[in-house]
């Protein structure tokens, strides 16, 4: 279901590319260097989250410093446990009667946690893929339309999944903006329907 753009970038309300990440970073450079105006934003295409770049230096520079994924950063090891195999230490708080039925699983509480995790993503996939779909189309419409007309209304008819009202309200975005705010919110209804 997923859009097989990894990123998309705007240069205020015009998108300047959409692809992978070294696609759009490296047609980013070369919108920074030309002198767009501004300011420019890449987005996660799946969670909607901004892509932070070092855009400094040459072109190559810019794709050496590219995460594999945006996602990578958050995931990168920091600090004890067992990095070779992904594991990262974190603190988790829990009341001791949690506590004491996790001591006595087999495995012991980090196993048990883990299997939990798995069983909720498993069982949750389609709801939490929604919610990550519904979050995308937020977090793009709040950082580049929220200043635009009726972005509150617009919000409100994604939220209520009022197709036509949607439709209607961002008529009048710039071209850009309302395809990919479009694309965003039919992704997000597929997943919440599904």
């Amino acid at each position: 279901m997923a859009d097989p753009a990894f990123c998309v970038a705007f240069d205020g309300h015009r998108r300047i590319a959409a692809g992978s990440l070294a696609e759009v970073a490296a047609a980013t450079k070369r919108a920074v260097d030309a002198g767009v105006d501004g300011p420019v934003l890449i987005f996660d295409e799946i969670d909607g989250r901004p892509v932070e770049l070092d855009l400094r230096g040459t072109l190559a520079d810019v794709l050496a410093r590219l995460p594999a994924s945006p996602q990578d950063d958050e995931l990168a090891p920091r600090g004890p446990g067992r990095p070779k195999l992904g594991v990262v230490a974190r603190e988790v708080t829990l009341l001791p009667r949690h506590w004491d039925w996790l001591a006595s699983q087999p495995g012991g509480a980090s196993a048990s946690l883990r299997r939990l995790v798995e069983e909720a993503r498993r069982h949750h996939a389609e709801r939490d893929a929604a919610r990550l779909a519904g979050e995308a189309v937020d977090r793009f419409m709040s950082a580049i339309a929220g200043n635009l007309p009726a972005y509150e209304e617009a919000s409100r008819a994604f939220w209520r999944k009022e197709r036509e009202r949607f439709m209607q309200v961002t008529d009048a975005w710039p071209a850009d903006v309302r395809e990919h705010v479009r694309r965003l919110a039919m992704r997000a209804w597929q997943a919440s329907a599904a």
